[in-house]
């Protein structure tokens, strides 16, 4: 199938040509069609699937024929989407620019931690798809910069990141100010018991899209596991980084502090290296994610809510210097490797304190990660509490828990991704991938825009009307 069987209009077609988009992924293909028949959606993918694109094309689509019958009227907004960071805000945003470039209609993004006074004055011109995450978004509300009375779109996206990052009484508050007849588009990568609540809550019989088993892995993606004590991740990962044949690395850190400590490591032992997370400001962030895009900065370690707007081509390797104590997190991490049909490898790091954390992950994909025993780091670690249970039932999150044991996994299935490893691309159709994601408590900002496969440029963001994206930031509203 052909986005040109989408029944999707020539002036978005012609956009997506210019990006090099010709094939949908499965949740387009599927989507599409619903949203445009004005269903009501629930959508389940895990990341990298293209879901922006999947609302976001219908979504332009619907109001530029309103707006072509009605083409003086007032700008008011129409279209609402409520995502949880900055950076997921601002790459929702990008996609709107690029794919409404031929359409007469105004977007913007609000979030935290900067000025209001450009999005206010942006918003005071009108337009017609606001973006928006939900601190900033009830600020200007109650200010009355913002009403969504004539709201007739709603899209919830990165639900179960919302909850986990404590945004649901924001959510709530947005979600009684809208219109009670609207079209309600709910994403979300996981289906805990309260993210289905909620979903109830939002959605008038609904239209279900699941495109893969709730927090699977991609195929593509080569997972390997290092036991290493606490001491050694520091060794560890320098003597992976030292193969030069792994041309860029997202690492991911837990704390903000550990971020910047992994950084300060890697810089002593010559290896180029930056840090993202919310202690940094907006520019710096930007700054950061451009140089790492760009090649110039190997290494990008960041928190998991700051990686939430990373979406680099070709990304080869992503190295869990700490598990996440959060078992779908691990699933949002790796897929930031392995996109557009290329190969990518995850890497990951378990001392004596994460072994319950692995055991989680172990549950929630089913199957255990290979383990690699050829480094120099090398710890005991029990494999009675490693071994997979059968999938759980409900939201599949620990408490936090610590453990540890003696004895060493052997390898299970092919061994990933060891210092020698590099990543084999194999080219698929062109295709937009959307959103991804991972996230922990809640810190701060960060998601993906969709791309084509074969390693072209993401498009850089492109001003659609009063589009305004601003540059500095520490958000503490996210």
């Amino acid at each position: 199938m052909q986005f040109s069987d989408l029944s999707i209009i020539d002036p978005i077609l012609k956009a997506l040509a210019e990006e090099g988009y010709t094939t949908p992924t499965p949740i387009q293909e599927q989507a599409i069609p619903i949203l445009l028949s004005r269903r009501d959606l629930l959508g389940c993918a895990q990341t990298g699937t293209g879901k922006t694109a999947a609302f976001a094309i219908p979504i332009l689509q619907q109001l530029h024929e309103e707006r072509t019958k009605n083409p003086v009227g007032a700008r008011r907004i129409k279209a609402l989407i409520l995502t949880p960071t900055r950076e997921l805000a601002i790459q929702i945003a990008e996609s709107f620019a690029s794919y409404g470039r031929h359409l007469n209609l105004r977007h913007t993004v609000i979030f935290g931690g900067v000025s209001q006074h450009a999005q206010v004055n942006t918003l005071k011109s009108g337009v017609d798809v606001l973006i928006a995450t939900p601190g900033r978004l009830l600020d200007l509300m109650n200010q009355g910069f913002v009403v969504l009375r004539d709201v007739q779109f709603f899209v919830l996206d990165e639900a179960d990141r919302m909850l986990d990052m404590g945004f649901i009484h924001d959510v709530k508050k947005v979600i009684a100010k809208l219109p009670s007849r609207r079209q309600s588009l709910f994403f979300s990568a996981t289906m805990p018991p309260d993210v289905a609540k909620l979903a109830d809550t939002i959605l008038n019989n609904p239209a279900k899209v699941e495109v893969t088993p709730v927090s699977s892995t991609a195929d593509t993606i080569e997972q390997g596991m290092y036991f290493v004590g606490k001491d050694d991740k520091r060794k560890l990962l320098v003597h992976i980084l030292e193969d030069q044949k792994i041309k860029s690395a997202l690492v991911f850190s837990r704390t903000k502090h550990g971020a910047d400590k992994v950084v300060k490591d890697l810089l002593k032992a010559g290896i180029g290296a930056e840090a993202i997370h919310g202690n940094k400001s907006q520019n710096a962030r930007q700054r950061a994610l451009s140089n790492f895009k760009s090649r110039e900065t190997r290494v990008l370690v960041a928190t998991d809510i700051a990686a939430r707007g990373i979406d680099v081509d070709e990304l080869s390797h992503v190295i869990n210097y700490e598990l996440p104590n959060i078992p779908e997190t691990y699933v949002h991490r790796i897929g930031r490797t392995g996109r557009a049909g290329h190969d990518g490898i995850a890497l990951s790091f378990c001392d004596a304190e994460e072994t319950d954390f692995l055991r989680d992950i172990h549950k929630l994909i089913g199957k255990r990660v290979p383990v690699i025993e050829n480094h120099p780091y090398v710890l005991d670690i029990s494999t009675a509490a490693l071994s997979p249970a059968p999938t759980r039932q409900g939201q599949g999150r620990n408490d936090n828990r610590r453990g540890g044991g003696s004895g060493r996994p052997s390898n299970n299935g092919r061994s990933a991704g060891s210092s020698n490893h590099s990543s084999q691309q194999r080219s698929q159709s062109s295709r937009p991938e959307g959103q991804g994601n991972s996230s922990v408590r809640r810190e701060d900002g960060g998601n993906s825009q969709p791309r084509p496969s074969g390693g072209r440029p993401q498009p850089q963001s492109r001003g659609t009307g009063n589009s305004r994206f601003s540059n500095s930031s520490s958000d503490k509203n996210y």
